[in-house]
């Protein structure tokens, strides 16, 4: 399937970003999941460790309650999935899922009219980026949270982001997730 076709943004300080983000997270994973997958596996990928870079760890530690026999949570406040141990995460979970569907969640920079956005693609993202980081690509759908501006001083653009904006973001990200893949449970997930 060729990818971008389904992408969808939503702004953040829209009145019904919630809505919003919940009817592009179910099209665009209606459009992805099929019943060849296993397990649906939420990569929340981030560090506690930075305002700006905790957007992935804050959602995980949100959904730790979605945590079933059909999807696992990995990246959570207090088990951060980050730069340095990605790749031995990512081997863990294809160790310990005959074929899982990943949903990559992360921050990412951007330009100063995007800041505020989260975005819904098919398809992997490429955690690090922003920061130059040659990570793994992840996911066969993914959603990023534009936290802050980017183009210079990464590492000080992500430790002075607004944590009022990263938790609204976090909370819209984890609250559509919930609610979309708890209705579509029994209709897709469970076979």
């Amino acid at each position: 399937m060729p990818f971008g076709h389904e992408k969808a943004v939503i702004n953040i300080k829209s009145p019904d970003a919630l809505f919003q983000f919940y009817n592009s997270f179910t099209r665009i994973f209606k459009l992805t999941y099929t019943f060849d997958y296993s397990n649906i596996i939420l990569l929340c990928i981030g560090t506690d460790r930075s305002t700006g870079d905790c957007l992935g760890p804050l959602v995980g530690y949100k959904l730790k309650a979605l945590n079933t026999n059909d999807v696992f949570i990995y990246g959570t406040l207090q088990n951060p999935v980050h730069a340095k141990n990605l790749k031995d995460v990512l081997e863990e979970i294809n160790t310990s899922y005959k074929k899982p569907f990943i949903i990559a969640v992360d921050a990412c920079l951007g330009g100063l009219d995007r800041i505020g956005s989260i975005v819904i693609d098919a398809g992997p993202l490429t955690p690090g980026a922003g920061v130059n980081k040659r990570l793994p690509k992840v996911g066969h759908m993914h959603i990023v949270g534009i936290v802050n501006v980017g183009g210079f001083a990464e590492y000080l653009v992500l430790q002075n982001t607004r944590l009022s904006l990263v938790m609204e973001m976090a909370d819209a990200i984890s609250t559509g997730i919930y609610v979309g893949l708890r209705k579509m449970i029994g209709n897709c997930l469970s076979h």
